[in-house]
């Protein structure tokens, strides 16, 4: 296992754990585990969650590129001369997002997919139980949104990790991008099955372009499969067991 230092939380904040992130290959985006647990979310009854890996930041572009030099990912997103490398990839679909899910589960012995949108806010809370992981205060220098304080705020999308991990290791959970997960779009969580619009998806996390407000763990937002943002991205999921 490929062992990740995390950097310093600020004091008050909750303590990260020490973790060991996986990385399947050299071009896999590092996993961390997550807990087992009960979701509570505001508008649907407690959710168990059951144990597994997320991608520790959201996808780069430098991990999206090695999908496109295996011919399995669309190439050509512009990085909007903010640079690439680190930065999260940008103007993703959900079908191109799936494409590189695919890709991983192919090269790899494990099983990949997009989180849906209770496994995501779990893990984004990080155990927590308050607006954003590290309290109900936005505060300053704490995410990459606008009016967050950073020097990308409302400008730009920031590297990855630039801020502190929260207390499951996970960076970039509030902010930067919204995030792709593969729950079809209901008004409420707690609505039927038949009332779900699959030609939407539920995105989560904020991005660098919007208000504190909706970069809380809680926060949802609907996006088209068929849309490419400069403020959409995605981090994966995965299963914890390898197969043969």
């Amino acid at each position: 296992m490929l062992a990740l230092l995390l950097v310093p939380l600020l004091a008050g904040m909750p303590a990260a754990q020490a973790v060991d992130a996986i990385q399947d290959c050299a071009e896999c985006p590092p996993l961390v585990p997550i807990p087992a647990g009960v979701l509570i979310p505001d508008d649907a009854p407690p959710r168990p969650i059951a144990a597994f890996l997320m991608g520790q930041t959201e996808v780069t572009f430098s991990q999206w590129q090695a999908c496109v030099n295996a011919h399995a990912c669309k190439g050509g997103q512009s990085d909007h001369g903010w640079g690439s490398g680190s930065r999260p990839i940008i103007n993703i679909n959900y079908t191109e997002a799936l494409e590189y899910v695919t890709w991983l589960n192919r090269i790899t012995k494990r099983t990949y997919r997009i989180p849906n949108e209770d496994e995501w806010e779990w893990a984004a809370r990080g155990g927590t139980h308050t607006l954003f992981w590290w309290g109900n205060d936005p505060g300053e220098g704490n995410a990459n949104c606008r009016a967050c304080g950073t020097r990308w705020s409302g400008h730009m999308t920031a590297p990855v990790g630039s801020f502190n991990p929260n207390p499951y290791g996970l960076y970039d959970t509030a902010g930067n991008v919204w995030e792709w997960t593969s729950s079809c779009w209901n008004i409420k969580r707690a609505a039927p099955p038949a009332e779900q619009d699959c030609q939407q998806r539920a995105a989560r996390g904020g991005a660098w372009y919007y208000i504190p407000l909706q970069s809380r763990s809680n926060a949802r937002a609907r996006h088209p499969i068929t849309l490419w943002s400069y403020t959409v991205g995605f981090r994966v999921a995965a299963e914890l067991e390898t197969h043969p």
